[in-house]
């Protein structure tokens, strides 16, 4: 069994904790914070050990592997205190907020010899899956164009639910730095290694935040494909998030990820299941409707919210017990990263950012 501990109490480790209930081959034992009280009522909750110390946490509690669930401008700190004490780190999206940061998380997981992966559970959705298998066994050709649109809502009580939202020194920025890394995340995991982003940002209809609430950019990547992106969440009550990937075949195949009101650790569901709503490979087209109907009748049997979570951290236990690289990895988190950061740069200095 491997020994897990949380570091971070807020609302998305109230999934992690129980998917890790569920999860093989994993037991969750304890929990960090630098809240005493509150690391006491949530160890109370999972009836696991309250730490306030990472070094403490990872001897006395024998944990093998951490999963942090802090705000994005800590994960490069919190990382790298877990690496020296000791334990393999699986850290929630996004890996950081910088590049250098992230590299600074990869080195010190080599120099520790631990395994170091990004949340990315939306891979692990069939619909996700269906696309990635059609890109390896050659049915799109080459993979060249990619679009992503993300059309989605978040009100002033969600930006008022946690003090660290809507600024740039406690949150890191908005709609990309939080909604939107599962989206780019697909969008590098189908088409590789970003090489060049232009991009725009604003803030549209949230007045009450400093960050963005909408973006836009190019994207060239190093395979020769180019990807449009389209990220929002100024749209209420929310419409959608897709990612289509078209092929040198003149095949397309998509994903609906998210469908109307987007998912809110802690706050609400995940209303719709992912779906696949694009496919156009011969002799394939008539499988959208069996696969929507397989999908939604998945859906229907689990918690959305944990199972795919549960998925992920059962790849990265096996990474810990065999050795394996595990999927999304630190070097795939710090392609996402890349390509963020790339957009923030791309508008406050103008141009397009290359890599």
């Amino acid at each position: 069994m491997v020994r897990y501990a949380l570091m971070g109490y807020g609302k998305v480790s109230q999934l992690h904790a129980k998917a890790l209930k569920e999860a093989k081959d994993s037991t969750l034992v304890a929990v960090w914070g630098r809240d005493k009280e509150k690391a006491n009522a949530f160890a109370d909750q999972w009836g696991i050990l309250p730490f306030t110390d990472v070094q403490e946490m990872v001897t006395q509690a024998n944990v093998d592997a951490v999963i942090i669930t802090t705000p994005h401008p800590l994960h490069k700190e919190h990382a790298i205190l877990a690496l020296k004490a000791g334990a393999h780190v699986l850290v929630e999206k996004p890996m950081a907020l910088t590049v250098e940061a992230c590299d600074a998380m990869i080195e010190t997981a080599e120099q520790e010899k631990k395994h170091l992966a990004v949340i990315s559970q939306r891979r692990w959705y069939p619909a996700c899956r269906r696309i990635r298998d059609a890109i390896d066994t050659g049915k799109l050709g080459k993979p060249m164009i990619g679009q992503v649109t993300m059309l989605g809502w978040r009100d002033e009580e969600y930006y008022k639910s946690d003090p660290w939202r809507g600024s740039w020194d406690k949150e890191g920025g908005g709609v990309l730095i939080n909604q939107a890394p599962h989206q780019l995340d697909l969008l590098h995991w189908f088409l590789g290694e970003v090489k060049e982003v232009y991009a725009q940002w604003d803030n549209v209809n949230h007045p009450y935040i400093e960050v963005e609430d909408t973006a836009v950019a190019t994207v060239r990547f190093a395979s020769g494909a180019v990807a449009s992106i389209l990220v929002s969440n100024s749209q209420k009550p929310g419409i959608y998030a897709k990612v289509h990937i078209h092929g040198s075949s003149a095949c397309s195949t998509g994903v609906q990820t998210d469908g109307g009101a987007m998912f809110i650790a802690g706050r609400s569901g995940i209303a719709e299941p992912p779906v696949n709503d694009l496919w156009t490979i011969a002799g394939e087209e008539q499988n959208l409707t069996q696969w929507k109907e397989e999908d939604t009748a998945f859906f229907g049997t689990i918690d959305a919210t944990s199972y795919f979570f549960k998925l992920q951290q059962e790849d990265f236990t096996q990474a810990i017990l065999t050795g394996k690289k595990p999927t999304s990895s630190g070097e795939e988190g710090r392609e996402t990263v890349k390509l963020i950061e790339g957009m923030y740069r791309s508008q406050r200095e103008g141009k397009p950012i290359r890599y």
